[in-house]
């Protein structure tokens, strides 16, 4: 019997159909990897550069803030926190946030006075794979947020998959489903795609849609677009000045369906035409980082993060609207307390070759 099963196996594997794709597929993998390729990244991340390092809109903040941490370990890392807020409806006067992260596992909770719960889980599967999840439990009806993302990292390539409160309960599938992918074509460009299905319940249709995008690496500069769907074009440019100076420009135009306006023609048909131009800098210094940028709109906005000591940082933020005529200003304290025994693990993590949290 077992005789019969390895002859049938290896039927399977040794006819010449089997044989013809093992050939073609091992002569395709070996001149993909002699053209020196490098993982390009996710689409989400696309304009990482530009928008989440230069721009200070994840940082911007108004009002005071007090941050209280500390860490019980580095390897696992584990540490608590407490932050306190006031002059602001931004952010809650106060919550509460615990984290775990091994090599394979990123575990993070926050809960604040008005009983808003919110959860993140994180896994590694292997080198190449991770499942994070997202969790939001509020008391007010319809704030729930429950998203579900799958990662896989390529050698030259990232594919991903989300999923935003997806349900089968009424009978049929509905919530949000975004499916990207990025592939590096040169050691200098990558091109990608995502598509999009959305349906709130199973009385409408689905919503679909697709956007295009692309990335090129110079020596010491980033460009990226992207072309998504009804219309809205975005660019970015990014570029590396000196050893502690970055700089980056961000285009974001939309053209949608107007009333009136030149080539309308009688029916008044149109199109209307939307942009916002935003230029930015970033000075990284040894103990302080500021961040600036200017938009179309009228908006200047700045934000200083000073070390005065080793556990003890202070940030400012500041926004004046010249349109507006409005201006908005930020006073934030971080204070992080660690044992001898954590500064010496963080001492050796930071030497170490170990794989890298799944934040």
């Amino acid at each position: 019997m077992a005789d019969e099963k390895a002859t049938a196996l290896g039927f399977l594997e040794q006819n010449a159909i089997v044989s013809a794709f093992q050939d073609t597929y091992r002569s395709f993998s070996e001149r993909r990897d002699a053209l020196g390729l490098s993982n390009p990244g996710t689409v989400d991340n696309i304009a990482r550069e530009v928008q989440k390092d230069v721009f200070l809109t994840n940082y911007m903040f108004t009002g005071m803030r007090a941050d209280l941490t500390k860490a019980f370990s580095v390897a696992p890392l584990f540490q608590v926190s407490h932050a306190f807020t006031m002059g602001t409806q931004a952010l809650p006067p106060y919550s509460f946030a615990a984290l775990y992260g091994t090599s394979k596992v990123f575990l993070q909770g926050n809960v604040d006075n008005d009983g808003q719960l919110s959860a993140r889980a994180n896994y590694r599967w292997s080198k190449s794979l991770v499942t994070k999840t997202n969790t939001q439990i509020a008391p007010g009806p319809g704030q729930s947020m429950f998203q579900l993302d799958n990662d896989y990292t390529g050698k030259d390539f990232t594919a991903s998959l989300k999923s935003i409160n997806p349900s089968i309960l009424e009978g049929g599938v509905t919530g949000i489903f975004i499916g990207s992918y990025l592939q590096s074509l040169t050691p200098r460009l990558a091109v990608g795609l995502e598509a999009f299905w959305s349906r709130a319940g199973l009385g409408t249709g689905p919503d679909t849609a697709v956007s295009y995008c692309a990335k090129y690496k110079g020596d010491d500069w980033i460009a990226s677009a992207q072309l998504q769907a009804q219309g809205v074009v975005n660019t970015s440019y990014w570029r590396k000045l000196t050893d502690k100076v970055e700089a980056g420009v961000d285009l974001n135009l939309q053209f949608a369906p107007g009333m009136g306006g030149r080539g309308g023609g009688l029916m008044g048909g149109g199109l209307r035409k939307e942009g916002t131009t935003t230029v930015g800098a970033k000075y990284a210094f040894r103990a302080s980082t500021f961040r600036a940028q200017v938009d179309s709109s009228g908006r200047l906005s700045c934000l200083l993060e000073k070390h005065v000591a080793p556990p003890v940082q202070i940030t400012f933020a500041g926004e004046l609207d010249q349109f507006k005529q409005q201006a908005k200003i930020g006073l934030a304290v971080s204070i992080e307390a660690a044992g001898e025994e954590v500064m010496e693990q963080q001492e050796k993590a930071a030497t170490s070759a170990a794989p890298p949290i799944p934040f």
